[in-house]
């Protein structure tokens, strides 16, 4: 029979286990080394989700935080910019169907939104605004949208740091 100290022993009825947990520093800056974010980690992580960090927060993932496609929502010259780029529907030029059937809207969706009076390309950055601005440059890579990118890239080198990066996720 094990005993009690032993790690490998099955836990009784009255026996109350307590994971080790990390604190939620640890976890909002799991995959960091030397004060710079890993870049192996899932872009998509869910480890922030329903956590914020203090305003002003000095830590290197503030610092450092990816533009989402939230973030561009917010600058109207660009929007429009992407959105006479996307919208229009041509047989040998990749659009925003292309981008939203890729990001997995089915397509009753997709006929849905091209029905509707707004912009399909801005239903579908709104659906998928928690997404980092670098996966939708990605998209444009695939599609060889490079006048897309190419926009986008000036943003996110330009425009992004002017807004001060201050812009913490926060619990609404």
């Amino acid at each position: 029979m094990a005993s009690p100290d032993d790690p490998l022993r099955a836990a009784g009825e009255g026996d109350t286990i307590t994971p080790n947990r990390p604190t939620d520093c640890e976890v909002r800056h799991q995959g960091e080394e030397n004060g710079f974010p890993d870049s192996t980690g899932d872009p998509l992580s869910d480890t922030s989700k329903g956590e914020s960090c203090r305003e002003n927060c000095t830590c290197p993932s503030c610092l450092l935080r990816a533009p989402t496609i939230s973030d561009l929502l917010n600058d109207q010259d660009l929007l429009d910019i992407i959105r006479i780029k996307l919208d229009p529907c041509h047989p040998t030029v990749k659009n925003w169907r292309n981008f939203a059937s890729k990001w997995g809207m089915p397509y009753d969706e997709l006929c849905f939104l091209e029905q509707r009076p707004q912009s399909p390309t801005l239903e579908f950055l709104l659906r998928n605004s928690q997404r980092p601005v670098g996966q939708l440059m990605e998209l444009c890579r695939l599609y060889h949208r490079a006048d897309v990118e190419k926009v986008l890239h000036r943003w996110v080198d330009e425009e992004w740091p002017k807004r001060g990066r201050g812009d913490h996720p926060r619990n609404f």
